[in-house]
């Protein structure tokens, strides 16, 4: 006779690779069922891909509701993201390198953000906004004669990695291997992608080319100060203190993925829904300005770009009838939460016009929502304003997908369109 499950642990595995090789639709019938029937579940430690077997490996809670995300998101006293915030294992140093405030309590969260914060001022902003619309436009002009191709390389891998790059002062010739190596750090679990390597090694390469070249941008305007965020961030000053070297190339580092991969990815989720829901395209191309808006939020619900965060409990706290004590870790997984049917009026329904749209694609809220949010939603606009103004007949094919627990990825996409220009 088998033995009996452990008490709240449902049969799927929602931290093995092959669970998240399957598509959104057959994923998302396993977290409707936990939705439903088990709103946390105690889950085994997430498979360890990067070969860490001599460190403790951690059971999880399974947070998948809409309101306990937000709930979870807003309360840092009870759920803390100092322990780390990614679903699975890391090595501290790679962690450190790499998170930036995104994994750090108050005060220090506190601290670092102001610093950067302080670094947006309005002209920063007002010019990096004008750029992106430019951007826009000169990549479907550069794309409209073409006919077609992969989407992902012709548009949608393009703007977020020229914005980044304008924003901070990344010289033309160090680009295209800067993304390169912010892809890797959240790609690395696919099989395509580490090879015949090992992920770690790969981790590891792809985290120093980022803080390598950050360390010295920050060195260099010092002495040469630049119109880029780079000057402003060595020359962020909050009460008398200024970021260090190192906390510049950690925040770098997760600018560099935040800002080229959500973004990236939610222009290519939002391609195909608007190809295979042509009623919802004609109803956007209508009235093309006055609705990007309200599209723009559901593209990001429905892509869901950051898919699990996870979060450390710091006192005893009962959650649906459970309690929760000091050390353990609870993981949001912010694509159920955007399904939720409490949350949202059919949730597999992709509606431009939804409002209200309270998706969690940006967090859920709290110290920790994305800084980068406006930003991102300036790119959705814009990219999709060109698309559907300059090439309206644009049909997607279906994705290849990356295999990720972390980030919702495209790797491909084969585009068709009338050739214009």
């Amino acid at each position: 006779m088998a033995a009996p499950e452990a008490p709240h642990s449902p049969r799927v595995d929602l931290g093995s690779l092959e669970f998240w090789g399957r598509p959104a639709e057959e994923r998302d019938a396993s977290f409707a069922e936990l939705r439903r029937d088990s709103p946390l579940s105690r889950h085994e430690p997430p498979e360890d891909i990067l070969g860490l077997a001599d460190q403790e490996l951690h059971r999880y809670w399974a947070i998948v509701r809409h309101e306990d995300i937000r709930r979870i998101s807003r309360d840092p006293q009870t759920f803390c993201s100092g322990e780390g915030t990614q679903f699975g294992d890391a090595p501290p140093e790679i962690l450190e390198a790499s998170q930036s405030f995104l994994a750090m309590d108050a005060p220090r969260h506190t601290k670092l953000r102001g610093l950067v914060s302080a670094a947006f001022t309005p002209r920063q902003v007002a010019r990096i906004e004008e750029g992106i619309r430019l951007n826009a436009k000169r990549i479907v002009e550069e794309a409209a004669p073409t006919g077609g191709g992969d989407f992902v390389e012709m548009v949608a891998r393009r703007l977020p990695l020229v914005t980044i790059s304008d924003m901070i002062g990344v010289p033309e010739p160090d680009r295209e291997r800067i993304v390169a190596a912010a892809d890797m750090l959240v790609s690395v679990a696919d099989p395509e992608v580490f090879g015949e390597r090992q992920p770690l090694e790969l981790l590891g390469e792809a985290l120093w080319t980022l803080t390598q070249f950050a360390t010295e941008l920050a060195a260099h305007r010092e002495q040469r100060p630049g119109e880029d965020l780079m000057t402003a961030l060595v020359q962020a000053e909050v009460d008398g203190e200024r970021l260090t070297h190192a906390e510049i190339a950690a925040f770098f580092v997760l600018l560099s993925v935040a800002g080229n991969d959500t973004t990236r990815h939610t222009t290519s989720h939002a391609m195909r829904a608007l190809t295979v829901n042509p009623h919802q395209r004609a109803i956007l191309i209508d009235d093309l300005e006055a609705r990007l808006p309200a599209a723009v939020e559901e593209f990001v619900r429905w892509a869901s770009p950051v898919l699990t965060f996870r979060r450390t409990v710091t006192r005893e706290v009962e959650l649906h009838g459970e309690q929760l004590v000091p050390g353990e870790r609870v993981v949001l997984f912010y694509h159920s939460g955007n399904r939720d049917e409490r949350a949202f009026e059919e949730p597999w329904r992709f509606d431009v016009t939804r409002e209200p749209n309270r998706h969690l694609g940006f967090g859920g809220g709290g110290p920790h929502y994305c800084l980068g949010a406006s930003l991102a939603r300036t790119q959705l606009r814009s990219i999709f304003y060109e698309l559907l103004r300059v090439i309206p007949d644009i049909e997607a094919e279906p994705p290849e997908m990356l295999r990720s627990a972390f980030i919702h990825g495209v790797k491909r996409m084969q585009v068709s369109f009338t050739a214009r220009g």
